[in-house]
C-alpha cells in the first residue's frame, strides 16, 4: 500500500476539501495546519507526496517542501498559492517542488497535479503547472 498524501494548509475549509477529493479517490491522508506541524510528520513518518500551500500562518510552505526533499526517502512537494506569479513558481523550483498549482484550482487540475507527480517514475524533474 503506498504511503500516504501529507496536506499541510492553514485554511481549515480548502485542507479538508483536498482532504475528502483525494480520500475520493483512494489516496490515505494525514494532514497538518501549520509549517511547523507538516515539518513534524514529514520527519516522522514515509509518505508519498506532500500537498502543501506556499504561505501559512507560521511561516512559508516552502519550507516543508525543503523538508521533504532531505527526508531520508525524498517525498516530491505540490506547492499551492492564491498568487500563481512566475516569482512564486520559480521560488517553488528552486525549493524542489514537483508541481505548483494556482488556488483554488478545479477538482480535475488538482487531481491531475497529483496523479502527475505520483506517476512519474523517478521522482520530480522539475516544477509543472496548470
Amino acid at each position: 500500500m503506498r504511503s500516504p498524501v501529507l496536506v499541510v494548509d492553514d485554511e481549515r475549509d480548502l485542507r479538508v476539501t483536498y482532504e475528502r477529493l483525494l480520500r475520493r479517490h483512494g489516496y490515505r491522508v494525514v494532514h497538518a495546519d501549520s509549517r511547523y506541524e507538516g515539518i513534524a510528520v514529514v520527519e516522522a513518518e514515509p509518505l508519498s507526496l506532500v500537498v502543501v500551500d506556499l504561505k501559512l500562518h507560521d511561516g512559508s510552505g516552502l519550507d516543508v517542501v525543503r523538508a521533504a526533499r532531505s527526508a531520508t526517502v525524498p517525498v516530491p512537494a505540490l506547492v499551492l498559492a492564491h498568487v500563481p506569479s512566475l516569482g512564486n513558481r520559480d521560488l517553488a523550483a528552486h525549493a524542489g517542488a514537483a508541481g505548483f498549482l494556482a488556488k483554488p484550482c478545479s477538482a480535475s487540475d488538482f487531481l491531475a497535479g497529483v496523479r502527475e507527480i505520483l506517476g512519474s517514475s523517478n521522482g520530480p524533474s522539475g516544477v509543472s503547472s496548470r
